[in-house]
């Protein structure tokens, strides 16, 4: 018997998320045969199992159920990308969802694609942070920064603001590619969100953007990894991407590519050691302070130029500011783009 290959793959890790996890799978649903839902159960102990497998069997044509044990966010993505069957790669964590329209409309800007033999490396859509309690969700779209109904380069992408980038959430990997670059996330790490929106950037030459608001990405809840006390929580694992980041973009060699590319990973990797720095500075203990610094120094260590260049950013300045005073101005400016961006 001859399997289809599908269009795109979608990976959902679920861990005890049986509360969530069907808003989210009713959403990929109507692009019908033309995907994979992997429903990826990371040793679950509520019904997410029981969830898994009972779509499986309703939609044995659409749906797979993959159990596994617990070995964290990074691992159920692993895991995904291994049994993906799909041309293209995508991850929609259980408590988030799809517009379902926009969703469609996207897989079938896929197939024409594939059809017309100009496959893309990298398929972009907009986010929205639907915000708990918020009437007004905002929404980051990119429609002056990309060119859209078109095939484009590094070269072509415009200038982002500080409060743009690309995240998880918005973004479509050719599977292939994917395994190309190598890509494995640490297991029983958060935030390894951003090391699947980073390393794999330097292999991507083709992208396409659909202006189209596609993923939810539900914030505000008390138990979620983006809430504040949660990252300060788990500033060791925060640490720990922010050192891998570190690592892929020192050993990075940008000799002829787009110098956008590196202008781009230098933003990222800007704003990602942005978020440790602040909270460290939030906490404000000595031993959080010292994390901080040990931080840029691992930085310093690993490439000199590197560490000057995002040093002297605003934000590098603004996230090094010294003393209580300096803190203080760090935790006014935080509060003021938390409630500007609409984010954790």
């Amino acid at each position: 018997m001859i399997e289809l290959v599908k269009i795109l793959s979608v990976a959902i890790p679920c861990y005890n998320s049986e509360a969530y996890m069907e808003k989210c799978i009713k959403s990929l649903l109507p692009a019908g045969e033309e995907i994979e839902i992997l429903i990826v159960d990371d040793g679950s102990t509520d019904k997410t199992a029981e969830i898994a497998d009972r779509y499986a069997k309703e939609y044995p044509n659409i749906v797979r159920a993959i159990h596994q044990r617990n070995g964290g966010h990074g691992a159920a993505v692993n895991t995904g990308l291994r049994r993906a069957k799909g041309l293209y790669y995508k991850v929609v964590d259980s408590d988030d969802w799809v517009d379902s329209r926009a969703f469609i409309k996207l897989v079938k800007r896929m197939i024409k694609l594939e059809m017309a033999g100009t496959p893309v490396d990298m398929f972009l859509a907009n986010f929205i942070y639907d915000k708990v309690g918020e009437r007004h969700k905002k929404t980051m779209r990119f429609r002056h920064v990309f060119p859209r109904n078109e095939i484009f380069g590094w070269d072509k992408v415009g200038r982002m603001t500080q409060t743009q980038y690309l995240l998880m959430h918005n973004i479509f990997y050719r599977t292939q590619m994917l395994r190309d670059c190598g890509i494995k996330l640490p297991r029983h790490t958060f935030y390894v969100d951003n090391i699947f929106a980073f390393q794999p950037l330097p292999y991507v030459e083709k992208i396409y953007y659909l202006d189209v608001d596609l993923y939810h990405y539900f914030i505000g809840r008390a138990d979620q990894s983006v809430n504040e006390n949660n990252i300060i929580k788990r500033i060791d694992q925060q640490i720990r991407v922010n050192k891998i980041m570190i690592d892929i973009m020192a050993a990075q060699d940008f000799k002829g590519k787009s110098p956008r590319l590196k202008h781009y990973m230098l933003i990222y990797l800007d704003k990602v050691m942005t978020v440790a720095s602040m909270m460290l500075s939030l906490d404000g203990s000595k031993e959080a302070l010292r994390k901080k610094k040990n931080l840029w120094r691992y930085m310093k260590n690993k490439d000199k130029t590197l560490f000057y260049r995002l040093r002297n950013t605003p934000l590098g300045v603004a996230t090094n500011l010294p003393g209580k005073s300096g803190r203080m101005i760090m935790r006014v400016g935080y509060k003021t783009a938390q409630k500007i961006v609409g984010f954790n």
